[in-house]
């Protein structure tokens, strides 16, 4: 792999203003009453949609260490065609995702009328936030190509 900028050391101040941002969408997201777990395997999904190899890792082995199980971890990537998630949870893996692919058709009306059907607007914007932070981690991690070594 060719050295790339790292986007981190050459920007600090950027770096933790996204770090501030990450924390405060952390925060709103446990205030709407979403399980810590189930916030990393929300980071997770959109990680492996845009295939960051750093964060996947990262978020699997955090969500690991708040108790989600191996099982729902490991079906994420199928996770419609699995019985391991709730409504709401099916509702915020679908808006996730959608954030995630915004290019591809915005965030359609009918996922967001699912995730408005079983979520309060409050889980909406905490799980939208997340969406926004881990999608903007994926691409820092990404366009510097922080390092995946076994």
């Amino acid at each position: 792999m060719e050295n790339r900028v790292n986007l981190g050391k050459t920007a600090p101040d950027l770096y933790q203003t996204v770090a501030v941002l990450d924390r405060l969408a952390s925060e709103y997201a446990a205030s709407a009453g979403i399980a810590e777990g189930f916030t990393h395997l929300l980071r997770l999904r959109a990680s492996q949609l845009n295939q960051c190899a750093f964060c996947v890792r990262l978020h699997t082995r955090d969500a690991l260490a708040c108790g989600e199980s191996s099982d729902r971890i490991s079906v994420l990537p199928a996770w419609r065609e699995t019985q391991y998630f709730t409504e709401k949870e099916r509702a915020a893996l679908a808006l996730g995702e959608a954030v995630t692919l915004i290019a591809k058709g915005q965030i359609p009306e009918s996922i967001y009328s699912e995730a408005a059907a079983v979520l309060s607007n409050e889980e909406i914007a905490a799980v939208e936030w997340l969406g926004v932070v881990i999608n903007t981690w994926n691409r820092i991690a990404i366009s510097s190509r922080y390092p995946v070594n076994a």
